[in-house]
C-alpha cells in the first residue's frame, strides 16, 4: 500500500493523524523544555559572572584606594624630609637641626656638643 493510501484514507483522518499530531506535540514539549532549560542555566551563569565580578572590582578598587593612600603619604613625607634635609645646607642650618633634636637626657648626665 502506498503513502497516498494512509493519508487520504479515512483510517489515516481518524487514527493516525492525531496519534502523529500528539507525537509531534510531545516532541515540540520536550526541545521546549530542553531550551528552557539552557536558557535558566545560561542566565544563572550570566548573573554569576555579574556577581563575582562586581566582588573582584569592588577588592581590587579597595586595594587601589589603599595604594593611592600610601603613596600619597609617602610622598608628603619625602617632600617634608627634602626640605629638612635641604634646610641644613642653608644659614645656620645646623644649629636650628640641633635645637629640632628631641633627645631626653637625664639630669646626672652632661651634654658635650663638639664644634
Amino acid at each position: 500500500m502506498s503513502k497516498s493510501f494512509y493519508k487520504n484514507s479515512i483510517f489515516y483522518d481518524k487514527y493516525l493523524k492525531p496519534a502523529f499530531k500528539l507525537k509531534q506535540q510531545k516532541q515540540e514539549n520536550f526541545v521546549s523544555l530542553v531550551f528552557l532549560i539552557i536558557k535558566i542555566c545560561f542566565s544563572l551563569l550570566a548573573i554569576i559572572s555579574l556577581i563575582k565580578l562586581g566582588y573582584n572590582s569592588k577588592v581590587r578598587l579597595t586595594r587601589l584606594r589603599e595604594i593611592q593612600d600610601s603613596f600619597s603619604y609617602e610622598k608628603y613625607r619625602f617632600n617634608f624630609l627634602t626640605s629638612r634635609f635641604d634646610d641644613l645646607f642653608s644659614s645656620e642650618g645646623e644649629q636650628r637641626f640641633m635645637k629640632d633634636q628631641d633627645q631626653i637626657i637625664s639630669r646626672d648626665i652632661i651634654r658635650v656638643i663638639w664644634r
